[in-house]
């Protein structure tokens, strides 16, 4: 007899009677349940009856995963839904809300906001499964599994939308409470007698994300198709590797490691084992700790029975770190990763002599010649270039610690490998052959280039700097010049609001236009992007650079040779002796430089040029501050764009939906640099509230926004991959020449150019976070105000 019947009976003897059917037919189906050995198999084949009770479409039955921080679905019956949801144990859904509360729920409409918020005011109901699945949920009751003797939460179980469109009586909550308590002493009898795992699987099946019919069938599906069994996990049933990787752990006893880009290599571990050995015997040594030597596994077990690993490394202890089948391969490929020379890394090493005396710098000169030293420098600067790296920094430290080589990837260094003790001296030495400096001085910096094809076969330069240590020791800096074409301008990353306003300004036929920003921030690619758009062939465009990093045909380039008396000003100079149209100084820092190029600017040139300063305004007042006359200064400028690299999301981002206080914060940021403004000044609220509008109209969908965050894939650095570009574009109006003239002040300047259309380095950015270019935590690392 279901709830239905019962309500359409009028007369309280027949409300009675189908109450007493109601409970009978409960009492059979929770029999049923204590008979059961498998609460999952018998809730599944019950699952239709227990609808047919409850008069229900729907029921879902969710179970506490293994660290009690989110309920697995176990059993989903109905149209649009699935097994294998996860819901944190909080107020985000109703079952989550439901199992932190404890204390069941009868909801008439689970899209009512008020209905919930009377509930609590952060209770949300999560639409992703009605939308997914074409289905529209309506009322819902929804019950907590405790065992009634430990208290113990097992999990929830929920009925949703009644048959005929009414709400659920209390009656069916007293009976859903009923079957709630039927299992949750199920559950206890089940876990108090566990099951051992069988297999390096079966955490998944105990935890709930993979049911054991569907592990039956991703094992004949590897077996039909010659996969690994892992592989269809992943790619079939949306498992992880790190989910893989714990429950292995798991069935091992031994801690999971995850694959980790920013390892480092302990080429003393490595120096008598081969890429084929480990593959074929499947163990690799990852680090010395206090545990002992750390060994990477697929099977620790096959490794511990075979005792190879204690004919490696004798009378040492062994530690075991379990992972997955993939993420061994790719440490594997980390370790022993080919290269476009013939020899790796750890095969240069192994020759190296792990030798701790020092010696005099006769024997540094001999050592730095040696075969294998100078085919390790090659090879970690062709690495270097391979990888997209913009700087080596080579670092030796005292005693017999190991000189340490790391590469800077996208504005972050990155451990690459560990050179022995007595190669530290040798090494730098090799590195000052190459680029023709005193081996024999150590105490002063020096700096040179290496121009790289004289000793590989790659077309790259090398500006390198020695920098005296602590200890008598040398460290060496040294920056990647490629000679690379030029970007587009409109796939630098400008935003549209920048991209037209600056396209206006840099097609002007004279002025004097500025990019600034600190070392390292793309000031010569945005220089070279504005020359390409401006490059045809009736236009004369000279550059002095210092180095040349980036070619393009029409421009005349110039490399600045300080040593032979070729300044900047001095190339200036004689640039307006040369008919030009264009002219491009890689930098202005003197004021004899600044002076010609105003001069030049005003005589009918277009002049670009680079600065070292924080923002667009601040770089007027510093060339004020320089001793420039305000008024050629002010009649020659014609605009200054700041500029920073924040890191770029990788695509393996994931999206979610900010909270209202998120939004509210970056929104506070996004005016806080507008404080100025006269219009922020008469009305902060109207101001912020347009400021909401545009954002939403120009980046929301529905008045909500959509930001993403970094995950991490093997193709990325920690969730990001490459940079992007944010700027802050100040345009010199004739109210800002008239500023300038004035010699007014940084707030001043800034006030003007923000009323007049310039957004600031940060206001970039937050359009960028929502862009899902980026995300915050990039952009207040680059933008500090």
């Amino acid at each position: 007899m279901s709830i239905s019947s019962m309500q359409g009976k009028p007369g309280a003897g027949g409300e009675v009677a189908t109450r007493l059917a109601f409970f009978k037919g409960l009492q059979a189906i929770t029999a049923r349940i204590h008979a059961s050995k498998d609460i999952d198999e018998i809730v599944s084949e019950l699952s239709t009856d227990l609808c047919a009770l409850f008069s229900a479409e729907r029921l879902s039955f969710f179970v506490v995963n293994h660290g009690g921080t989110h309920l697995l679905a176990r059993v989903k019956t109905g149209r649009g839904v699935s097994p294998g949801a996860r819901l944190p144990i909080d107020e985000s859904s109703i079952a989550g809300f439901v199992a932190l509360t404890r204390e069941a729920l009868n909801l008439r409409d689970v899209y009512d906001a008020a209905e919930l918020a009377a509930i609590s005011p952060d209770l949300r109901f999560r639409t992703l499964g009605d939308t997914l699945g074409g289905y529209r949920t309506r009322q819902m009751l929804c019950a907590p599994i405790i065992d009634p003797n430990s208290g113990t939460l097992h999990g929830v179980v929920e009925v949703v939308n009644s048959l005929g469109g009414e709400d659920f009586p209390p009656v069916a909550t007293e009976g859903l409470l009923g079957l709630a308590q039927t299992l949750g002493v199920a559950f206890a009898q089940r876990s108090n007698a566990p099951a051992a795992l069988r297999s390096r699987y079966d955490a998944l099946i105990a935890d709930g994300r993979i049911v054991t019919g569907e592990m039956d069938d991703a094992t004949r599906i590897a077996h039909e198709t010659g996969a690994h069994v892992e592989d269809v996990l992943v790619q079939k049933y949306g498992l992880t590797l790190p989910q893989i990787g714990d429950a292995a752990a798991r069935f091992f006893n031994v801690a999971y490691e995850p694959f980790r880009s920013e390892r480092v290599r302990q080429m003393d571990l490595l120096r008598n084992i081969k890429r084929e050995y480990v593959v074929q015997n499947q163990w690799l040594p990852l680090e010395e700790t206090n545990e002992g030597i750390v060994l990477l596994t697929y099977d620790p077990e096959q490794v511990r029975v075979s005792r190879i690993a204690e004919n490696v490394f004798p009378k040492k202890k062994l530690a075991y770190r379990i992972t997955t089948r993939c993420e061994f391969e790719q440490t594997v490929d980390q370790y022993f990763e080919p290269s476009i020379e013939s020899s790796s890394v750890d095969d240069l090493l192994h020759d190296l002599m792990d030798d701790e005396q020092e010696g005099s710098v006769a024997d540094d000169v001999s050592a730095a010649a040696d075969n294998e030293l100078v085919k390790l420098v090659n090879k970690v600067i062709i690495d270097a270039h391979r990888q997209g790296a913009s700087d080596i920094h080579i670092e030796p430290r005292p005693g017999k610690e190991k000189t340490l080589i790391r590469f800077r990837k996208d504005g972050t260094l990155v451990p690459y490998i560990q050179v022995p003790a007595s190669y530290r001296n040798p090494l730098v030495t090799r590195i000052k052959i190459m680029c023709d400096l005193d081996i024999s001085e150590r105490r002063k910096p020096q700096d040179g280039k290496i121009k790289f094809r004289k000793f590989a076969p790659l077309d790259i330069e090398l500006r390198v700097a020695t920098v005296p240590t602590a200890g008598g020791l040398e460290d060496v800096v040294m920056r990647l010049l490629g000679h690379s074409e030029p970007i587009r301008l409109d796939k630098l990353g400008v935003s549209p609001h920048n991209l037209e306003r600056l396209k206006r300004t840099i097609t002007k036929p004279y002025g004097l236009f500025f990019v600034c920003g600190p070392t390292g921030s793309g000031k010569t690619t945005t220089l070279h992007s504005i020359l390409g758009h401006i490059n045809t062939p009736e236009t004369k465009i000279w550059t002095a650079e210092d180095p040349v990093e980036i070619t393009q045909k029409g421009l005349r380039q110039v490399q600045v040779n300080r040593k032979a008396g070729l300044d900047f000003a001095t190339m200036l100079r004689s640039f307006l002796r040369a008919d030009p149209d264009v002219i491009m100084v890689g930098e202005m820092r003197d004021l004899e430089t600044v002076s010609v190029g105003i001069e030049a600017s005003l005589t009918g040139h277009l002049v670009l040029s680079t600065l070292h300063t924080n923002s667009a305004p601040e770089s007027v007042v510093r060339l004020l501050d320089m001793g420039m006359d305000p008024f050629n200064f002010g009649d020659a400028l014609l605009g200054v764009l700041a500029q920073r690299l924040a890191k770029r999301l990788c695509k393996c981002k994931e999206a979610y939906r900010p909270e209202e206080g998120e939004v509210r914060q970056m929104l506070d940021e996004y005016c806080e640099d507008m404080a100025a403004t006269p219009a922020f000044q008469a009305d902060p609220a109207a101001a912020r509230a347009a400021v909401l509008a545009r954002l939403q109209a120009e980046h929301g969908a529905d008045g909500r926004f959509t930001l993403y965050r970094p995950v991490g894939c093997p193709e990325c650095n920690c969730g990001y991959r490459g940079r992007v570009g944010l700027h802050e574009l100040m345009v010199a109006t004739s109210e800002a020449k008239r500023l300038i003239q004035e010699r007014a002040r940084v707030a001043e300047l800034l006030a003007l150019a923000l009323s007049e259309g310039m957004r600031t380095l940060r206001q970039d950015g937050i359009e960028k976070v929502f862009a899902g270019v980026t995300d915050m935590e990039q952009v207040r690392r680059v933008c500090v105000r």
